[in-house]
């Protein structure tokens, strides 16, 4: 295999379908978790980071082998590209949502918590945060402050040219500077804020729960107008506590929680009859409560059994998906080389009626 002048590789020999799957499978597996990390964060949503995964997967497996120098970059290239697309769509979506929206609780691994950048870029508080963004903002800030990508990496995913990268990171860094917690997140103030409220919910107690909120604390729940959840945010620690011993009240000593790692950070999982009623989160800051995150929406409660692996590093030995058992086409679409990914992005842009940033 020798470079070629335009940067790409080429092969000394023939490549069979089945040597080219193989190698595609290999890659892609080892990458899979780090791509559903990067479509997560720009998308809140673990069902369209999937779904986003495999678009990914089908291109990715048209792809001559030849022409890639750098696996990981091509596959962060074309899962940013989908990841876009696919946000541009939510955006719409969420314009008719029923109530404030919540990122999609997983359940993480202990190895998420240790590494600080990841779980703080994967926690409630932060994709909130990232919801304020414009989509090209997003994928710029998350690519470069989590992923450390160079800004040529990030130009050839977001179509844009290294300067006006440049100037997208600066503006998101701002932007996102202004509104994140202002000091680091601590654990230990997290466990104790989520302490308080479990003990709120079995014992009936609440005062040690509302000792904890902040002056200006904001409670938001998601129900999805499937089930009960206040409309609208509520502000100030009189309407939280006022809320919260409404609602509490209701469920002390019939409902069952269990501490849990969500999204790289303490939380609590409340059951009722052995059914999931909902996962809490909270944002502290200077001891105090000033977040609430409560998600009941039943159709965001489905990866809670289950570890969902975020990375920012490849996978070794990593298992394949299903949808990596699909068979190769036998006249691959053009998505050889970035130049054709871009055309044929700017296309997929148009028919879904996307378009800025």
């Amino acid at each position: 295999m020798s470079e070629r002048s335009d940067g790409t590789m080429e092969t000394t020999g023939p490549t069979t379908d089945g040597n080219r799957v193989d190698h595609a499978t290999e890659a892609f597996v080892a990458h899979r978790n780090l791509l559903f990390t990067v479509a997560y964060e720009m998308l809140g949503s673990a069902a369209d980071a999937e779904d986003v995964l495999q678009e990914t997967w089908m291109r990715w497996v048209e792809v001559d082998p030849g022409i890639v120098r750098e696996p990981r970059a091509y596959l962060i290239r074309i899962t940013t590209r989908q990841a876009l697309m696919r946000l541009r769509s939510l955006r719409r979506r969420k314009e008719t949502y029923v109530g404030p929206w919540l990122p999609e609780p997983l359940l993480t691994a202990p190895d998420v918590a240790e590494d600080v950048e990841l779980a703080e870029g994967v926690s409630m508080a932060m994709l909130l945060v990232l919801e304020t963004l414009t989509p090209t903002e997003r994928a710029v800030f998350v690519l470069r402050e989590v992923f450390g990508l160079d800004y040529d990496e990030i130009a050839e995913a977001v179509d844009k040219t290294p300067v006006t990268v440049r100037q997208i990171t600066h503006r998101a860094r701002n932007h996102v500077a202004a509104r994140r917690p202002r000091g680091a997140v601590s654990q230990a103030e997290n466990r104790a804020a989520l302490l308080a409220f479990r003990r709120a919910v079995e014992t009936g107690d609440l005062q040690g729960l509302l000792d904890q909120l902040a002056p200006d604390v904001v409670f938001l729940s998601d129900g999805g107008g499937v089930v009960q959840a206040a409309l609208e945010p509520v502000v100030g620690a009189d309407l939280v506590a006022a809320l919260l011993a409404a609602g509490l009240g209701r469920i002390a000593g019939t409902a069952a929680v269990q501490s849990a790692q969500i999204n790289g950070h303490p939380a609590l999982i409340m059951r009722i009859g052995g059914q999931v009623e909902g996962v809490l989160a909270v944002r502290t800051e200077d001891g105090l409560i000033t977040g609430l995150y409560f998600v009941r929406n039943p159709e965001k409660l489905s990866r809670l059994e289950q570890e969902t692996s975020l990375r920012r590093t490849p996978v070794v030995g990593a298992e394949l998906p299903d949808y990596c058992e699909v068979p190769l086409v036998e006249h691959p679409a053009q998505v050889l080389h970035p130049s054709t990914d871009l055309v044929l992005h700017r296309t997929m842009i148009s028919e879904a009626g996307g378009g800025g940033n």
